[in-house]
């Protein structure tokens, strides 16, 4: 590279680095992920390495940390208050391992701690004779914002440390580094709660912890959920363990709240054997946390390595793959479901997160797009947590030019062009056209599955080939179905073929619950499926039921009421059920079930769990159902039984906190052949 334009190149990625340091540290508003700005600064620091005669004073490599806000008064560390390496691979780690064993012999028998690296923003906390005595944000690392009335008002930080039985006293200076953060599932509160009253929602728990603790008013502060963990001793007098664990153990017994997930390692072949153990756990703890601190056990060790640059050798980062990124919004699309929701998705620069390449995520609904002022052309915060699919989280206005759309959502189906209806006081717009295309995979998908018409061997690729081919256009071509038709699919053979006819003809014995469950209605579930069967006994009835006539069913509301009505009006949707009409299919409840005398287990709740010799699951549903009672996937105030198999899961354990009564198979079997 000439060296005008090295020089250039040099410049520009300073500038931009200074900015989303600013954002970042001093806004408490970034407009990139960490993963980005982890990517301009190695970027950054390989152009610094080609010519080392050019890194400044100011360069943002030579930083300890970043600008301190003018808003606070300053505190200064005792000692400075450093950041760490990152590694993104375990080849990376295990190259920092190498260098610092040529250093010192002493490393290649080291012990490890592994940390959770929180996501949060980091506090140094000052205490005199044993007494909260001030504290300060990291700030440039060598001097901090004072925020010590804020800190004040977290609960989990002590404003005095206990006396310790086995130590007189505690020491007479102590400062401690910790991180404070905003737990998930307090988060998610905070932003229902802003939401509600009308203002702004937040987009991460960092951003959001960092803000609040960087607020001038303290009663600000106080209404937020913060936490803390503490890591670390930055200086003590007297003098503390020199061992990292050591000093874990010590913060608890003063009474410092610590990550109780961190976990003393061997080797550094045992370090890197636990890296994909923290990843697949990352999900299961309670607050973000963007990678793994490793950290030589031996203080003593990892003091005497010194630091390179701004980085402490003896401890490095594992960063996980990111989960959150921000890349370009160009276009909106629109996906058409089983029941006939519209649901809008992202159409996205490709970018990768969590270790795969996203090129669509999902944007919830029409209203969550209106209430984030999501607009085409946006630079929007994307997030891929685990297997969960990706979704926006919001724009980011501050990158808007005049270039980006506002988007308005359809008022026909994308797929075949019916009117979209949305009902008052529901979120979704949905297409009512059972014979809308875009729906009929997934409600032939539906239609052959376990809880509605059981057709065994009828998976979603042969849905798929079939539908495809022209072969089905609708539900009742199954029933028209014939072997000859069968052998042209791709896998189909004599025995196949014959197995599924006889299937799809066994399918014709089903009842009137299961059939209701299966033209897929939309907010008709398997449980109100067997109260209209056993309300209305046949189709013929329900059909021409008004939906003030439904809607006084015990939990059936007007939406839904109106859904099943809407339904049933539907040209389309008559002829299906004619159809079905003529291939014998069309089943009526036994007028004993509306028998009382016979129904023993009507007005009870029943949840099951385990397995049943004899007996499937979905058996047990269907007997609970034509017997009164109903089934509910979880334990609650209002469940009567658990049906106990073998093998149960975590049910059991909540009904006997819940003291539900618990019943076997015998049991029940005994309650079906009485009325009490």
């Amino acid at each position: 590279m000439e060296d005008s334009l090295f020089s250039k190149k040099l410049k520009e990625l300073q500038d931009e680095i200074n900015f989303h340091n600013y954002r970042y540290y001093v806004l408490d508003d970034p407009v990139i992920s960490d993963l980005e700005y982890d990517q301009l600064m190695k970027e950054f620091k390989s152009l610094e390495a080609l010519h080392p005669d050019r890194i400044s004073p100011d360069s943002p490599s030579q930083r300890l940390g970043n600008q301190v806000s003018d808003r606070f008064s300053k505190i200064d560390h005792p000692r400075p208050i450093l950041s760490l390496a990152n590694s993104f691979d375990e080849k990376s780690i295990i190259e920092w391992f190498e260098r610092i064993c040529k250093l010192d012999d002493r490393v290649s028998n080291s012990k490890f701690v592994l940390e959770p690296k929180i996501d949060g923003l980091t506090v140094v906390l000052h205490y005199q004779n044993g007494i909260f005595l001030k504290g300060a944000t990291r700030g440039d690392g060598v001097t901090g914002e004072d925020i010590t009335s804020n800190l004040r008002t977290i609960k989990s930080i002590p404003l005095k440390i206990p006396i310790d039985l086995k130590r007189s006293l505690p020491p007479d200076y102590l400062v401690v580094r910790g991180e404070v953060f905003i737990e998930k599932k307090d988060f998610e509160e905070l932003n229902r709660k802003l939401a509600g009253a009308g203002e702004k929602t937040y987009q991460n728990p960092r951003n959001t912890a960092a803000g609040s603790l960087r607020q001038l008013d303290p009663s600000i502060t106080a209404s937020r959920p913060l936490k803390i963990l503490c890591y670390s001793i930055v200086v003590s007098n007297p003098a503390l363990p020199a061992s990292q664990w050591a000093i874990l153990k010590l913060l608890k017994q003063l009474g410092f709240p610590i990550p109780d997930n961190a976990e003393p390692i061997d080797s550094i072949s045992d370090v890197l054997q636990n890296l994909q153990n923290w990843i697949e756990k990352r999900e299961t703890i309670h607050y973000e946390i963007d990678g793994v601190v490793i950290k030589l056990d031996d203080l003593q060790l990892s003091e005497d390595l010194g630091v390179v640059g701004n980085d402490p050798r003896g401890s490095i980062a594992y960063k996980f793959p990111a989960h959150e990124v921000t890349t370009r919004l160009n276009d909106i699309g629109v996906n058409v479901g089983r029941t006939g929701v519209l649901t809008p998705f992202a159409i996205l620069e490709p970018v990768e997160v969590g270790g795969v390449i996203v090129r669509q995520a999902t944007l919830h609904n029409f209203d969550f797009i209106a209430e984030k002022d999501i607009r085409i052309g946006d630079r929007v915060l994307i997030k891929r947590a685990g297997d969960v699919i990706p979704y926006v989280i919001g724009p980011i206005k501050d990158l808007r030019d005049d270039s980006q759309r506002r988007y308005i959502p359809p008022e026909n189906c994308p797929a075949c062009g019916e009117a979209v209806e949305h009902l008052d006081e529901e979120v979704a717009r949905y297409c009512v056209n059972a014979a809308c295309p875009a729906q009929l995979i997934r409600n032939l998908e539906h239609f052959v599955s376990r809880g509605a018409m059981d057709i065994d061997g009828l998976g979603i690729k042969i849905v798929e080939q079939m539908v495809n081919s022209g072969m089905i256009h609708d539900a009742t071509d199954l029933y028209s179905l014939s072997r000859s038709v069968l052998l042209n699919i791709e896998g189909f053979a004599e025995k196949k073929a014959e197995n599924l006819l006889e299937a799809i003809q066994d399918s014709k014995n089903r009842n009137l619950s299961k059939f209701i469950f299966a033209i897929g209605i939309k907010g008709v579930g398997e449980a109100l499926s067997a109260d209209l069967a056993k309300r209305y006994g046949n189709l013929d009835m329900l059909q021409n039921s008004s939906k003030a006539e439904i809607q006084k069913m015990d939990g059936v509301g007007l939406n839904t009421a109106q859904s099943i009505e809407d339904w049933f009006l539907l040209q389309a949707n008559r002829e299906l059920l004619r159809k079905f009409k003529e291939h014998g299919i069309w089943p009526e409840m036994n007028s004993t079930a509306f028998r009382k005398e016979v129904l023993p287990l009507k007005g009870k709740t029943f949840v099951i769990t385990g397995t049943f010799e004899g007996l499937t699951r979905e058996d047990a549903k269907e007997i609970i159902e034509q017997n009164g009672g109903k089934v509910s996937e979880s334990i609650s105030k209002k469940t009567d039984y658990l049906l106990l198999g073998d093998n149960p899961g975590s049910k059991l354990e909540k009904a006997n906190k819940m003291r539900v009564a618990i019943i076997d198979k015998q049991l029940f079997l005994k309650l079906l052949s009485t009325n009490e």
